[in-house]
């Protein structure tokens, strides 16, 4: 204590990133207590070899001054055992020259981090990993959430938002097709709650004109849309005259459909006389703690944080947006708001579980244990024997894709704003839950 009282300058500033502003008085104070008190638990800290370095300071060419630089490592040591590691910090210091004497005048304490466990090194190399494939591939930003036993782990974004732009964590992606789970868990919050039964006919709230004459409309129930069985195109413009019309009879074969997902959009709306994004933050949004998911480009939606899209040579595609919801594509979302959802569908296990039994059974086979339940694709016959309930999303410069496990509550998220998307998840998948296999298979 000596020592520093005659080391450290009477006007010392010293500006730490966890305990604020201490002057000369508060951080002698601190030293005393936390430094020199219980010596059964006394910490240590210790230079990073090989991590400082110094800088003189002149004035007319007369040295008056240094600014040193390096890292400590912090440890604890308790008698009978092994210095423990803590945690990491950085530091600047300002040197003053007094005669033949140095003084400590200002000092910058920070970027303090625990210690380095094994799922944090994990997580680097994966860093270290996407980080690569992103500029190898030219897809500008990844957005990864991850969940375990039905709790999200980590939600982290990789890569730039702009050249030489660090995309934030709250980066907002176009999701695509990831809009239909939403609209698809709406509607099966709606039938558990006794508002609307999946096998009531649609033509009782709404009958799209182009179709009206065509009886195959009173067999459109919600459960043949989410299973995609209605016998629309995918969209009506892939008709040689744009007009909606009748494929097949409903009920008799799957076939993709986004709009189907728009006729129940109009269905919801007229027998609830509420739009969709009001049911959806009623029934969706508000219980998964959502607060950062929009239908479409209200004022809320920050476009400064909106990953544009991009092509496959990595040129940004103009932003196309849209003033209105579309229950089949749009949605703009952050990663850590749709892996809430992913989250909120599993634990319907226990709030709806006969509904969420219903959502995951085998309603429509299309190849080799690959089915389709009620808004998801469900692949089975994995080597663990567990299910995997998937749904991804295309559009120009878009890439998305979501997946869970009933049976371990496991699941992943992955966003992507980029055309080489599909050479990124060749590499990605094999390293997240069931990725290998499932990636092997398709």
């Amino acid at each position: 204590m000596a020592y520093l009282d005659a080391t450290i300058s009477p006007q010392l500033k010293f500006y730490h990133d966890k305990g604020g502003f201490q002057d000369k008085t508060a951080f002698m104070q601190n030293t005393k207590k936390y430094i020199c008190g219980d010596p059964a638990h006394k910490p240590i800290r210790a230079l990073t070899e090989g991590s400082l370095t110094a800088f003189p300071l002149y004035n007319d060419g007369v040295l008056y001054g240094a600014v040193q630089h390096g890292e400590h490592q912090f440890y604890l040591r308790e008698p009978g055992k092994p210095d423990q590691l803590t945690g990491t910090a950085r530091f600047t210091s300002v040197w003053l020259k007094q005669g033949d004497a140095w003084q400590l005048s200002d000092v910058l304490s920070y970027d303090h981090q625990p210690a380095t466990t094994k799922r944090q090194q994990a997580a680097q190399k994966q860093s270290a990993l996407i980080t690569e494939l992103l500029k190898q591939h030219k897809v500008p930003a990844l957005g990864l959430g991850i969940i375990e036993h039905g709790k999200l782990v980590s939600a982290q974004v990789y890569g730039e938002l702009t050249p030489g732009t660090v995309a934030p964590q709250n980066t907002l992606f176009k999701v695509a097709s990831l809009t239909k789970p939403v609209v698809t868990m709406l509607t099966l919050r709606l039938v558990a709650a006794g508002k609307l039964q999946l096998d009531e006919p649609l033509a009782t709230y709404w009958v799209d004109p182009d179709i009206k004459a065509d009886p195959n409309h009173l067999l459109l129930t919600p459960r043949i849309v989410l299973t995609h069985q209605t016998g629309f195109a995918n969209w009506r413009y892939l008709e040689d005259d744009d007009t909606l019309r009748f494929q097949f009879k409903p009920g008799t074969q799957h076939q993709y459909s986004g709009e189907g997902f728009e006729y129940l959009r109009r269905t919801l709306e007229h027998k609830f006389v509420q739009s969709l994004e009001a049911l959806a933050q009623q029934y969706v949004f508000e219980p998964a703690g959502m607060s950062d998911t929009y239908f479409w480009w209200s004022q809320e939606v920050d476009e400064a944080r909106y990953a544009r899209n991009h092509d496959s040579n990595s040129k940004a595609l103009e932003t196309e947006k849209y003033y209105k919801a579309n229950a089949a594509a749009n949605l703009i979302s952050t990663i850590e708001d749709y892996s809430k959802f992913i989250v909120f569908v599993m634990a319907q296990q226990q709030a709806m579980p006969a509904v969420y039994q219903d959502m995951q059974a085998h309603h429509v086979s299309i190849g080799p244990e690959h089915y389709f339940g009620l808004g998801w694709e469900i692949f089975s016959g994995f080597s663990n024997l567990q299910s995997l309930l998937l749904h991804s999303g295309r559009d120009p410069g878009v890439s998305t894709l979501a997946a869970f496990s009933p049976q371990s509550q496991n699941g992943y998220v992955i966003f992507m704003n980029g055309d080489n998307a599909s050479a990124v998840l060749e590499q990605l998948l094999p390293q997240l839950y069931l990725g290998a296999e499932l990636w092997q298979r398709n």
